[in-house]
């Protein structure tokens, strides 16, 4: 009976332990923190804030030479915690980092050509040259151009031998290559020429002409007779050798033959130029 009764209030007493020992080890913590807010509380307000000694002392700085002091740690809260000024950022001497000078770099690409400018006003007349040399000398009596045109007012009637049709009016005469006297184109320029005759016919009347070269009938320009008179035209190229005589011939009287004009108006025409020299390739 006695050593059950030990063992009941040995096991109340284990059961008391176990529940109220978390609770009994807080009290010291609950002390001190409330022992740490009544001294919190004693602090003076901001409004109520008097110049601590330390705050009207010169603040610290180093001197040149001098080293640091020791750093610690200090808590915002402490009022002894030291003042410390801003130590401003190391200044770099970039002259003593400038490198020596390099070598010179390849020419680069040319760039795109500018807009063309506006022309400039016309320069002061420049002194006289001097006298150039002479020239080689040139062909005499030949020329590279060779160019006529002529006309005639009078009427022609043929007579009983041949006769050359000369003609009053000068259009061209290049260089007088056609002489107005005789009626005959002279040849100065070898190479081929084109040549053409324009006439009026004579009603009732035939109308028979050759353009001739030296003594040679090449074409013929030929009209019968008719009861109205009409315009006739002849053309030909022919190549010349130089000295060359080109001439328009009215046929003899065998025929009753004439060619009309008057002196009002020009209706017989002979014409001839120059296409191609010899002397060109």
């Amino acid at each position: 009976m006695g050593s059950c009764a030990q063992g009941f209030m040995l096991g109340c007493c284990l059961l008391l332990a176990i529940t109220w020992g978390p609770v009994l080890s807080l009290v010291p913590r609950v002390q001190e923190e409330q022992q740490e807010w009544e001294e919190t509380e004693e602090l003076p307000s901001p409004l109520d804030h008097v110049t601590r000694p330390e705050e009207t002392q010169e603040k610290y700085s180093p001197r040149q030479g001098e080293d640091l002091p020791t750093s610690r740690c200090y808590r915002c809260c402490d009022p002894s915690t030291p003042v410390y000024q801003t130590i401003p950022p190391p200044q770099i001497n970039i002259t003593i980092l400038k490198g020596e000078k390099g070598d010179r770099g390849d020419r680069g690409l040319q760039g795109k050509y500018g807009k063309i400018g506006s022309t400039g006003p016309r320069g002061h007349v420049g002194p006289k040259g001097q006298k150039g040399s002479i020239g080689a000398p040139g062909n005499h009596c030949k020329s590279q151009y060779a160019a006529f045109s002529v006309g005639r007012k009078k009427a022609l009637h043929s007579m009983d031998y041949f006769q050359p049709v000369v003609f009053d009016t000068e259009f061209v005469n290049l260089y007088e290559h056609f002489n107005m006297f005789t009626g005959k184109f002279y040849c100065y320029v070898p190479g081929i020429y084109f040549f053409s005759l324009n006439v009026h016919t004579w009603n009732q009347k035939e109308t028979y002409l050759h353009i001739m070269k030296n003594e040679e009938e090449v074409v013929i320009l030929y009209a019968q007779v008719s009861d109205r008179s009409i315009m006739q035209s002849q053309s030909l190229m022919m190549e010349l050798r130089e000295e060359d005589e080109v001439w328009v011939r009215l046929f003899k009287g065998e025929r009753e033959n004439a060619i009309f004009s008057d002196e009002f108006d020009t209706y017989i025409t002979f014409s001839g130029y120059l296409v191609k020299s010899a002397s060109e390739p």
